[in-house]
């Protein structure tokens, strides 16, 4: 990446850093009460992101390393990784910061092609892992219904909500499933050189870069493909147990409130809130979505909605903490090319 774009990217992150400070919903003394909440847990749970980025790092390195001997350093990847989630968190829906940066970064290793598609598919396994978090989720939550009872309620309303979010899941992983093994880059842009508005940029676009396109759906179809599969499900792996790894943060801190909450309790809360959460993607930070989402989630296992958002507030902190780091480190060991 240009020296240019970098800066860019840069200063644009610390606007946005600057920005959610004055735009705090707490107050100095409200966070300084949560902070003294979690004491020296607060530590525990920044510290506790280093082996879920790491998961998310490897997952896309998998990726990265399938059909070529890039020369991408892995620590590379990590820091890439970290920021690209920081620009993600602060940008207005969600994917509109850190994967432009992504490629930019990574392109001078193995080329634009590649990097797109490397990027691509890392953002398809990324959210494919959501929606299997979310069916576990759903079966995790009827089990304890059947086993325990007690405030996981079953009545026709949940049950109902439940069955028409597992055929919309189970749907979307189908979709996935096709994308993963045909490509689908050049249909999206085909599909969008029909819609009314976007259609006199889209055509042009495709027909001026159908080439590298129809390249990008090939490196996505190689690492679906047959002798490839290694990679496709260990990637998906780590970032679904990165999910599973990030649960432990919503169990400490519901242990602080209420200490008889168990991992599976923090397991249901985390991903019915993240589900909600996701609903509204355009909040740069969800800021809002995630503590309605928690308070929902909280309320869904019948504990009370400010349990939720005590534990959102504790998160953004965490939140927060590595959004700088990840834009702090945006200049350091870089790959500098003038293009």
């Amino acid at each position: 990446m240009s020296r240019r774009w970098r800066n860019f990217f840069f200063l644009f992150g610390v606007a946005a850093i600057i920005v959610m400070l004055f735009t705090l919903d707490s107050t100095v003394s409200e966070i300084g009460e949560i902070v003294r909440t979690a004491g020296g847990k607060l530590l525990l749970l920044i510290l506790l992101w280093v082996p879920i980025y790491l998961m998310n790092a490897l997952a896309w390195y998998l990726i990265i390393r399938d059909d070529c001997r890039s020369g991408v350093p892995f620590m590379q990847v990590f820091k890439m990784s970290v920021t690209g989630f920081a620009l993600n968190y602060v940008t207005p829906f969600g994917l509109m910061g850190g994967e432009p940066y992504r490629i930019m970064e990574l392109t001078p290793y193995v080329g634009a092609a590649k990097a797109s598609s490397s990027v691509i598919l890392y953002v398809m396994m990324h959210i494919c892992s959501h929606f299997c978090f979310w069916l576990s989720a759903i079966a995790v939550y009827v089990t304890l219904h059947f086993c325990v009872g007690g405030m996981y309620v079953l009545n026709w309303w949940t049950g109902l909500v439940l069955t028409v979010l597992t055929i919309v899941f189970l749907l979307v992983c189908w979709l996935f499933s096709r994308g993963f093994r045909h490509g689908f880059v050049v249909k999206v842009f085909g599909l969008l050189g029909r819609l009314p508005l976007v259609r006199r940029w889209a055509v042009p676009f495709l027909d001026s870069h159908s080439e590298q396109l129809q390249r990008i759906d090939g490196q996505i179809r190689h690492l679906h493909g047959e002798g490839h599969g290694k990679p496709f499900w260990g990637s998906l792996l780590l970032e679904y147990s990165a999910r599973v790894l990030g649960c432990v943060e919503y169990w400490i801190l519901l242990r602080l409130l209420v200490p008889d909450a168990t991992f599976l309790d923090s397991f249901v809360i985390s991903a019915f809130s993240s589900c909600f959460s996701n609903m509204l993607f355009i909040m740069p930070m969800q800021l809002g979505a995630r503590e309605g989402g928690l308070a929902l989630a909280a309320a869904s296992i019948s504990l009370p909605g400010s349990v939720g958002l005590s534990v959102s507030l504790m998160t953004r902190i965490r939140e927060f903490v590595w959004i700088v780091i990840g834009v702090g480190i945006m200049k350091l060991g870089n790959h500098e090319t003038s293009k």
